[in-house]
């Protein structure tokens, strides 16, 4: 029986040559934009570096969550003490009262204050008189150039029993007698909530205002001819095109439900309403700066971070499989 030996194919070398060439031509191209955007790329390169000095670097301080640190001696000879600090924090009499603020806050905040800004951007995008419309505009932006501190105080004033807010609020006859509002801790939520949606209302529509302009005129058109009004036109047409942008933004705002606006919460607190106004980020500052206990605040900043990176690819997931649209 004849047995035939079948020869290695060879690769032909035209293709190598033609692959080869490919390669040098996108190195040759990838070279070529750089240096014509020296000057962009040289301003990029800043940023990294800054980055990377001032978020990558103090990352290595995070190994004293793990550790029980104190300034009289170094990171390195600080003794190991493993997941004590964590378990500590869940044990604390204070976890499910600094959890249950936190929680309720964000996730009032989520569920109102994610779409108003979308509603916001969709009602702008329907005026037809310009300059009314770039007056809206103008004043709903102007509160988020408003430091916490300085509308803090402006709010604390306000809130108070002296205030104008129990001014107005006697003369329609809402309230008989006076009060101070910030004393209340069952109004602080309100007053956290409805404060923050005022002063970023104006300033979240940007991204919708932006992603609407690019929606295409040919789309409201075809509508038109179609017989569909303004509110079909925004139903169908905008809120199906501005989507992705939704969507991006929806994951990021889920990432970071456990994130408390603490410059706000910090000005707006008080003893009086401390079962109410007392966060992770308040319980981190005060556990940290306040009592020195700096091994202890870092384990609660880290787990608050890992269940936020958890949330981030949660709800990446979910999105990515429901609409096709993610981060990643």
């Amino acid at each position: 029986m004849e047995v035939k030996i079948q020869q290695p194919v060879e690769q032909p070398i035209n293709d190598t040559i033609t692959e080869t060439s490919t390669k040098k031509e996108k190195f040759k191209k990838i070279k070529k934009t750089i240096i014509s955007q020296k000057y962009l790329q040289f301003m990029a390169l800043l940023g990294l570096v800054w980055m990377f000095i001032f978020n990558y670097i103090p990352m290595y301080g995070l190994i004293i969550a793990f550790k029980e640190y104190s300034i009289i001696r170094t990171i390195s000879e600080a003794p190991w003490v493993g997941l004590m600090q964590f378990k500590e924090f869940l044990q604390d009499e204070n976890f499910w009262i600094v959890l249950k603020n936190t929680l309720g806050i964000s996730m009032i905040k989520l569920i109102i204050g994610f779409p108003l800004p979308i509603i916001f951007a969709l009602m702008l995008n329907e005026l037809t008189s310009m300059k009314f419309k770039k007056a809206v505009q103008t004043i709903s932006y102007l509160p988020h150039f408003i430091s916490w501190v300085v509308l803090g105080g402006i709010l604390t004033t306000w809130l108070a029993d002296i205030g104008v807010i129990n001014d107005i609020l006697l003369g329609l006859g809402l309230i008989s007698e006076r009060t101070n509002f910030l004393a209340e801790p069952d109004n602080f939520w309100a007053i956290v909530i409805l404060s923050d949606i005022w002063k970023e209302l104006g300033w979240s529509a940007i991204i919708y205002l932006a992603a609407i302009a690019g929606v295409s005129p040919e789309l409201y058109e075809s509508s038109t001819i179609d017989g569909a009004n303004r509110f079909q036109k925004m139903w169908h047409v905008t809120l199906p095109s501005i989507r992705p942008t939704i969507t991006i933004l929806f994951i990021l705002a889920v990432s970071g439900v456990l994130n408390s606006n603490f410059d706000q919460i910090l000005i707006l607190r008080n003893s009086l309403n401390e079962s109410a106004s007392n966060v992770i980020d308040i319980y981190v500052y005060q556990m940290g700066l306040q009592n020195a206990r700096y091994s202890y605040a870092t384990a609660v900043g880290l787990l608050k971070a890992i269940i936020a990176f958890i949330l981030l690819l949660s709800a990446n997931k979910i999105t990515k499989k429901l609409n096709g649209t993610s981060l990643f």
